[in-house]
């Protein structure tokens, strides 16, 4: 105050948020992020459909694709994205239930907030619970051996469920860990380490899943440039090469006067010999064929068709590093200082029908999984189940722990929980038996997504599990409560730790701000919407989500 007059210290446009308005305000937003992908979780989950700024269509029940492509600029829900993320790169799974535990985390939180109980002690009690539930879930999780390829499938066709795999979930299941294992090495300590940068990943479109196939080396989804072309060998010598094989442009504009028609015959030469030229340089250094990534001349394709040469242009960067280390050769990106030294050996073989590349080389670990699928929508979400199958596999290889899934581990977990609470002292407590809550949304989603009673099986569940039956779980296909794990439903402990690690860290970052204070509106976009404030909705939240719900 200054002379009775208020001091103003913010812009006009600027809005702040305080107190219980600020934690109101956060957990609505948070929660609904949570809410736009409860209804993907589990096998009988539903799917979304994703319309871009361009109109381009995307079709899933992903968890981190759906959350990443739909247009959020709301603040604190994107913090809940985040979450969303660091699964996808730390677990390469879990997605949805790390973001739904999130959620129902802070909606109990939220309770207990109206019970004047301090954020501080509800931070406390959630830290305390997440350390003690990842503790019991090292003590639950079951070893596995990376040679059991039995339960390595399990963990396969868990992970592919409900995600445009259902039909041909064996097959694919099968793809997915011989590919694993195929890039998979021992370490000295005895660990193993899967280099995923040996596998990659094609698709094809206009034929079904089950046609889909593992192959030894690397697909090259490209022609010839010319037809009359070599496209077999048995043993050859390739090029990989990052330098175009054209007539270099000056880099500045420049322009010629000719007065003559011999002037521009001397030209057209000089082109040609320059063409030539490159052409000689390669035939030299003995390829047999070129994996280009840039462009080639026509005079000079012509060139090196007469040479017997098979070459391929504009290959993709990602398929060009592929070949590296496939074939175990450098990238030349400087034909003047191209030697023998700088090709590879390897077999190259071309299918006519499905107009591919096979290339494999002679101590390769490389192998690429060709996804096919009738359509781009369809085989776009086949790419991305196998994505996580994938990832979730290489976890438990590494890893070696797997657990029971269909929500067996986390009522066991709520269980174990609630019986920790009482050695839990203050009003910490009330916030663990909270976080023991928030672990059961998991089986309600899946039963309440399956069109199952949820309630009528969380009293099932919690029964069988204070019978001592820690890996009873829902069959939301049946639904019965069963072993899941003899059932085939198995998941991978490190991406279930990281799930409930990444929840609380987000719910606790959620939690702790009590004020919020924004030069314009309450969204990261900076547009013109208003109504940031608690009475004008959730500022960019509704716009943003309000399109695809």
């Amino acid at each position: 105050m200054q002379q009775g007059q208020p001091m103003i210290i913010m812009g006009e446009d600027a809005q702040r948020v305080k107190d219980k308005d600020a934690q109101e305000y956060n957990i609505s937003a948070a929660r609904a992020v949570a809410e736009a992908v409860r209804s993907t979780l589990g096998p009988k989950g539903m799917d979304k459909m994703l319309v871009d700024s361009m109109g381009d269509v995307t079709i899933t029940n992903d968890g981190v694709t759906i959350l990443q492509q739909m247009d959020i600029d709301n603040p604190t829900a994107e913090m809940i994205v985040e979450v969303a993320e660091t699964q996808e790169d730390e677990a390469g799974d879990g997605t949805t239930s790390a973001v739904a535990i999130a959620g129902e985390l802070l909606k109990n939180a939220e309770d207990l907030l109206e019970q004047d109980i301090h954020p501080t002690a509800v931070i406390k009690g959630f830290n305390l619970a997440s350390e003690y539930a990842r503790g019991e879930i090292d003590e639950i999780a079951e070893s596995v051996d990376s040679a059991d390829t039995d339960l390595l499938r399990s963990v396969a066709e868990t992970s592919m469920t409900g995600k445009g795999a259902e039909l041909d979930k064996d097959t694919l299941a099968d793809l997915v860990v011989r590919a694993v294992q195929a890039i998979t090495v021992e370490a000295e300590d005895g660990s193993h380490v899967v280099d995923l940068q040996n596998l990659k990943i094609e698709t094809q479109t206009g034929r079904p899943a089950s046609a889909s196939e593992l192959l030894s080396g690397a697909v090259i989804d490209k022609d010839p440039v010319q037809d009359g072309m070599p496209t077999d060998f048995e043993s050859a010598n390739v090029l990989l090469l990052n330098e175009p094989i054209e007539v270099e442009e000056a880099d500045v504009d420049t322009s010629v006067s000719i007065e003559d028609p011999d002037q521009l015959q001397q030209f057209l030469d000089q082109e040609e010999e320059e063409l030539r030229g490159k052409v000689d340089q390669i035939v030299e250094s003995g390829a047999d064929v070129v994996f280009c990534q840039k462009g080639i001349d026509d005079l000079a394709q012509h060139y090196l068709s007469r040479e017997g040469i098979l070459a391929v242009r504009r290959t993709k960067k990602s398929d060009l590093t592929f070949l590296k280390n496939v074939l175990d050769a450098p990238i030349v990106t400087d034909l003047d200082d191209l030697s023998a030294n700088d090709l590879a050996t390897g077999s190259i073989r071309r299918d006519a029908d499905d107009e591919l590349f096979y290339v494999e080389g002679g101590n390769s670990h490389g192998v690429t999984l060709l996804l096919r699928g009738s359509t781009d929508h369809v085989v776009d979400e086949l790419e991305r189940g196998i994505n996580d199958a994938i990832d979730v596999v290489s976890t438990t290889v590494a890893d070696g722990r797997t657990i029971a899934g269909g929500g067996a581990i986390e009522v066991e977990l709520a269980s174990r929980l609630r019986d920790y609470a009482d050695s839990v002292e203050g009003r910490e407590q009330l916030a663990v038996e909270s976080f023991a809550d928030a672990l059961e949304l998991v089986p309600r989603v899946l039963a309440g997504n399956a069109g199952l009673d949820s309630i009528d099986l969380l009293v099932d569940l919690r029964a069988a599990h204070e019978a001592g039956d820690q890996r009873a779980g829902l069959d939301v296909f049946t639904g019965d409560v069963v072993d899941t794990f003899d059932a085939g439903v198995v998941e991978t402990a490190h991406a279930k730790e990281q799930a409930l690690s990444s929840a609380t860290e987000a719910a606790n970052l959620v939690l702790k701000i009590d004020d919020i204070i924004a030069a314009g509106d309450l969204s990261t976009s900076g547009g013109e919407e208003e109504g940031g404030a608690p009475g004008g909705g959730m500022g960019g939240m509704g716009g943003g989500m309000g399109g695809m719900m």
